[in-house]
């Protein structure tokens, strides 16, 4: 080999390695960031518009839900269709929307809803609720009570007359009037988790349970 070509050999190498050095990888540390960042706001968005966790902290909606029942509410149902009779329904409650009230669809906008003696009417046709719980035997005839004598109303347009499965001891649409569908959370679909606090324990029996 000539001296001119092991010149221009060496001339080559110092110009390969003068060039600047490739784009370093991202630092474990901004990889895990940015993965922990994504995940965030994939939460969020989740949480704003598609599905939100709930727990049962009372008995209103027994036994469908028990105390310490955490479901799963789908939030964009409501985008596509109107609530229908037997929905079980998250909504803001009405007299204090900073709670979370659960409790479930009886009557629609223009039906006529009534409570004679704990049977609830809509239309003048006695409702079948096989979900339903009394606990209570007593009647209650006293007229400034709406427990177990309510109405007749009409549902006005855009509201829902709501009520909880446990009826005699539920705080629902016979004390504080019709709910805004404008109110809604969501409509509960699933049990994903339940704890029971009397006896310290997991009840496995309802993870997984359909919300109907």
């Amino acid at each position: 080999m000539t001296r001119q070509m092991r010149d221009e050999t060496i001339k080559k190498d110092q110009e390969h390695t003068s060039q600047p050095s490739a784009k370093p990888e991202k630092s474990v540390i901004r990889q895990y960031a940015e993965a922990v960042i994504i995940a965030i706001i994939l939460a969020l968005v989740i949480r704003s518009f598609i599905i939100q966790a709930f727990k049962i902290p009372s008995g209103s909606m027994l036994q469908t839900l028990q105390i310490g029942d955490h479901i799963l509410v789908n939030k964009f149902l409501y985008w596509f269709t109107n609530p229908q009779h037997g929905d079980i329904i998250v909504f803001k409650y009405p007299q204090d929307e900073g709670r979370d009230f659960i409790k479930r669809v009886v009557a629609l906008p223009g039906e006529k809803m009534e409570v004679r003696e704990k049977q609830v009417y809509i239309n003048d046709k006695p409702l079948a609720e096989p979900y339903t719980v009394h606990l209570d035997p007593a009647i209650i005839e006293n007229p400034g009570s709406s427990r177990d004598n309510f109405g007749p109303v009409v549902v006005a347009p855009g509201q829902l007359f709501m009520m909880g499965d446990n009826r005699d001891y539920s705080m629902d649409s016979r004390f504080w009037g019709f709910l805004d569908m404008k109110k809604i959370k969501g409509k509960a679909f699933i049990i994903y988790w339940s704890w029971d606090h009397e006896r310290f324990r997991p009840r496995w029996e309802r993870i997984g349970m359909l919300v109907r």
